[in-house]
């Protein structure tokens, strides 16, 4: 008798649980249909299959500022966070376009992140979508904007440093016209004049040596190189320049496997690195070159007993004519641009330079090419890949040039 009140208990308290649950669902469906539904953002015919195939980042507002649909660019971007468009200045040309009905464009450098992290250089253009959007598109412009003032710099640089030895030899062959009847002030100014001339000459063969090195990938069709054979005629061409300061050239170290590459423009980055080491060298001192394979890499030192560079100097030595000591330099005719050559001569050849320094015990740099077998031992073309890439980073650097 129990057990049969025990289970009609259990059925009639189960019969009240399924009666409540199906209540609550009946007002549950009845609370949601008053609520307004929010439909899709109404485009005009062809805009949402444009606005995927453009290839730039977008962002559509609506009538209070909501982003309502935006592509992945404009949250890699940093426009926008959640359904909000970030940065102020973009909100106000939003709020100008939706108030006149005008489209317009500008430029702006904006922060990537609320942190500071980063600036995006970006050109906006906004425009009226339909009767109730507003759209917005933004092309990334940091590294064209970057390459430019780049350029511009370097244009400066160039303009300024051609202009002392015209200048100078200007003077000189003014001053030697006004001496003519002395000779001894004739072969004084001569001889200036003769320095200047060569100063000159070397500073416009190193730009128009680094520009064509920036302009092409100079090493695509590169071809096996003994880098001892590369490495005695670098020597041999700053034989000159060391004897007039009684420096001695010592070589030393062995490699027998070649690289692949272009053995005029190596042995420019190595007569650089030791023409460099001589200017810099005490006289009477010696500059060492060394040669050896290291980890699949050809690795060629050059060591000097110069004063060595600090360390917040090392960092900077390959940007263009940058000097650490601008008078020195001068005085030992220097370019500025032999550094940032040999920087984009590696890259070319999918390799690297570096320096180890420390004031008052010289400087040692060193280049790292990859051997012949080791890039062909990769995929078909993955050698050429490497080298352009490496190429390429060189061109868009942002620190790029001279020596100290």
């Amino acid at each position: 008798m129990n057990d049969v009140i025990s289970t009609l208990i259990a059925g009639v308290l189960g019969l009240a649980l399924g009666i409540v649950g199906v209540i609550a669902f009946r007002m549950s469906q009845r609370r949601t249909a008053r609520l307004p539904q929010v439909d899709e953002p109404l485009l005009p015919e062809g805009a949402a299959a444009v606005l995927s195939v453009i290839g730039r980042a977008f962002v559509i507002l609506d009538d209070v500022d909501g982003v309502v649909r935006a592509n992945p660019a404009s949250y890699a971007y940093g426009l926008v966070r959640g359904h909000t468009l970030v940065h102020n200045e973009l909100l106000a040309l939003v709020r100008q376009v939706r108030a006149d009905g005008v489209i317009a464009e500008s430029q702006y450098e904006l922060q990537r992140s609320t942190l500071g992290a980063g600036q995006l250089i970006v050109h906006v253009r906004v425009a009226p979508l339909g009767d109730e959007y507003i759209l917005l598109l933004a092309d990334d412009r940091t590294e064209i904007t970057r390459t430019e003032a780049m350029r511009n710099d370097f244009v400066a640089n160039v303009s300024h440093e051609l202009k002392t030895p015209v200048g100078a030899i200007s003077l000189l062959a003014e001053a030697i016209t006004e001496a003519a009847d002395d000779p001894t002030a004739v072969r004084r100014f001569s001889t200036r004049m003769d320095k200047e001339s060569r100063r000159l000459a070397a500073l416009v063969q190193d730009i128009i040596e680094l520009s064509r090195l920036q302009a092409s990938d100079a090493i695509v069709q590169g071809r096996e190189v003994n880098i001892h054979n590369v490495v005695a005629e670098a020597v041999d061409r700053s034989h000159l320049l060391a004897e007039e300061k009684g420096i001695s050239i010592t070589v030393g170290g062995h490699l027998e496997e070649p690289i692949l590459g272009d053995p005029d423009l190596l042995m420019t980055a190595v007569r650089n690195l030791i023409d460099n080491a001589i200017r810099y060298s005490p006289a009477n001192t010696k500059v060492g070159v060394g040669i050896r394979q290291r980890d699949g890499y050809a690795q060629i030192s050059v060591t000097d007993q110069g004063p060595g560079i600090s360390p917040e100097e090392q960092e900077r030595v390959f940007e263009r004519f940058y000097r650490v000591d601008s008078a020195r330099s001068r005085q030992t005719g220097g370019t500025g641009l032999g550094l940032s050559i040999v920087k984009h001569v590696l890259a070319n050849h999918g390799g690297e330079v570096s320096l180890w320094s420390q004031p008052g015990q010289g400087s040692t740099f060193t280049l790292r090419l990859p051997l012949a077998d080791e890039e062909r031992t990769g995929t078909d073309g993955a050698a050429d890949e490497m080298m352009k890439e490496r190429a390429v980073e060189a061109r868009t650097s942002d620190r790029e040039g001279g020596r100290r």
